[in-house]
């Protein structure tokens, strides 16, 4: 706690304002909290999507019903590019609080009026017309605050320190899946299936206010980066800018596909696929998946800490070697194997996903200029999302009906892998770059 205690932040760079110092520790709520809101929600709904599927679409095909609610999902990641364009401006010319204070807001309320929304049964199309409404707003801020969050830490941070005090971002993300996860996990405990359909998967979007109002009060007051100061005086044309930036964005694929297409499969998709399979509640399997994510959650700042020690490109390397290894024999455990096998599966991959998440953001942040670095990485962070993240869950259904393999996800996951090293290994490692250029 010593270490998180400290001032955090660069020297003032020549001929620009002061930018007040915070401690290291406020600078990672600050980047914590919001994903805590952004994360809860996608979980939750993840976990729910069958019921949502029965409430909010014609109730004539049941996998219609779930691939239509995936469906929606997915469309929550494809509208994050752009939110990413949008409030990527707001974070280079106005400023990095700027981005996080309007990003936090617009996810509550969607996700908030996602919970009070009528079902298909009341007022018929409108319904699922308004439950896309929610998610691509949900989708458009998701696209600035996830990687404004990651510049505003590892900008706040020092060289020596950036791994660790931006993992708090992706550790926000973790909790906010096992908030959301354990949620989904008390509602099916304590409400029957059909009160579970009817109207408990209400409950969560509607609670999560609470975290839209500490996300307010936690944010106020923090001072802006040295970095976000100059990024402000510059304000270059935004197409030229995206053209210059095309070797950065790619490498962000690379960097970042395969490890959050398996971590939307191992803690969202499988557990509903079991739970389709055994036609139980699932309460079983979300326990389950609460007790890995506490992995994945220690796993993140630890893989941060290390990269800022090993150097993030030869670490990102190892795990994304070590997932790929693993995957096929994770998901075949989650898939045909007792609630301790789905457990222990999950855990295979948890350390490897985990240390990887918690490195990646300072590792992208890293090797985007300075002119319109939260602009170009939003865009490149939510294309990538929407192409492998978002969409793992429908592809993953589709390849199961269309080839008849309940194990086709795990070859997903590894093409992912393969496209993610051709891109990683010629590039160098970016520790020590300086983040005012």
């Amino acid at each position: 706690m010593g270490v998180l205690c400290m001032t955090v932040g660069p020297k003032t760079a020549p001929g620009q304002p002061p930018a007040a110092q915070q401690s290291a520790l406020r600078t990672a709520l600050a980047g914590l909290i919001g994903n805590v809101l952004e994360w809860f929600d996608f979980a939750v709904y993840g976990y729910f999507a069958s019921d949502i599927g029965h409430q909010f679409f014609p109730k004539s095909d049941p996998t219609a019903q779930q691939l239509l609610a995936f469906a929606v999902f997915g469309i929550g990641f494809l509208v994050r590019p752009v939110g990413g364009l949008a409030l990527g401006m707001v974070g280079d010319r106005i400023g990095r609080r700027a981005l996080l204070t309007l990003s936090i807001a617009l996810m509550g309320a969607a996700t908030l009026l996602m919970g009070l929304l009528p079902t298909y049964e009341s007022i018929g199309v409108m319904a699922p017309m308004l439950l896309v409404t929610m998610r691509l707003l949900q989708g458009f801020s998701l696209g600035g605050e996830f990687t404004g969050s990651m510049v505003y830490t590892t900008e706040k941070a020092s060289p020596m320190m950036r791994g660790l005090i931006s993992s708090s971002t992706a550790v926000g993300t973790t909790l906010g899946f096992i908030l959301g996860s354990g949620s989904a996990w008390l509602i099916n405990r304590w409400l029957s299936v059909a009160e579970v359909s009817v109207w408990g998967w209400r409950i969560p979007f509607i609670g999560s206010v609470l975290f839209c109002v500490a996300g307010y009060f936690l944010r106020r007051g923090i001072s802006e980066t040295e970095a976000g100061l100059k990024a402000k005086e510059i304000r270059p044309p935004l197409l030229p800018s995206l053209i210059s930036d095309w070797v950065p964005i790619l490498q962000t694929f690379g960097i970042v596909s395969m490890t959050n297409a398996a971590y939307y499969l191992t803690f969202t998709y499988m557990v509903e696929r079991r739970k389709t399979i055994t036609g139980e509640g699932g309460e079983t399997f979300l326990l389950a998946t609460v007790l890995s994510l506490l992995v994945v959650l220690v796993s993140k700042p630890f893989g941060g800490w290390l990269s800022d020690h090993t150097g993030r490109r030869r670490l990102m390397i190892l795990l994304q070697v070590a997932t790929m290894s693993l995957v096929y024999v994770a998901l075949r455990l989650m898939l045909y194997g007792s609630p301790m096998q789905f457990t222990y599966g999950q855990i295979l991959l948890a350390v490897p996903i985990g240390m990887a998440l918690g490195l990646q953001g300072a590792m992208v942040v890293e090797i985007f200029p300075l002119r319109t670095r939260v602009t170009s990485m939003s865009f490149a962070y939510s294309i990538t999302l929407a192409l492998a993240g978002g969409t793992a869950p429908l592809v993953s259904t589709w390849l199961i009906e269309r080839l008849g393999q309940p194990l086709a996800p795990a070859y997903y996951i590894m093409l992912h892998g393969l496209i993610g090293l051709a891109l990683m290994l010629p590039m160098k490692e970016t520790n020590l770059r300086s983040l005012d250029e």
